[in-house]
């Protein structure tokens, strides 16, 4: 299994707008690296949710269940999208500057490609983010 990080405008797809779906298209990717990690993605694998811009913070736990497929909302048709079912909550959101904070996480994607809006994620920063987070998996 795999650790992802994909980030959201929560005005544009919030956390609760996913729980409310329970399922939905991660669509309106128009990034060559992010559509790659999108690629490598496989059914059971798992994701940070983040809320970018404004509240700059790890929100909730998804779990891909359906693997790289067009994406209908690109006209070009040169980019895809995957499926991701939502978990659960953080407990307590982690926020950026906890994450540039800890040592540990100082080699994560999230601090040293802060524009990148999906990344990939080793399993000792999924780790440490959990319990940071009091988050069980």
């Amino acid at each position: 299994m795999a650790y992802w990080l994909v980030k959201s405008e929560p005005g544009a797809w919030s956390w609760d707008d996913h729980v409310k779906a329970k399922v939905a298209e991660w669509d309106g990717i128009r990034n060559y690296q992010a559509d790659n990690n999108m690629k490598a993605m496989k059914k059971g694998d798992k994701a940070f949710f983040y809320h970018s811009i404004d509240e700059k913070q790890i929100v909730g736990l998804l779990e891909v269940v359906k693997e790289h497929y067009p994406d209908n909302t690109d006209a070009s048709g040169r980019f895809g999208m995957v499926d991701f079912k939502a978990i659960k909550a953080m407990t307590e959101p982690v926020t950026l500057a906890q994450v540039k904070a800890e040592p540990a996480l100082q080699e994560m994607a999230l601090v040293r490609q802060t524009r990148l809006s999906v990344m990939p994620v080793t399993a000792a920063e999924w780790k440490t983010i959990l319990k940071m987070g009091k988050t069980k998996p």
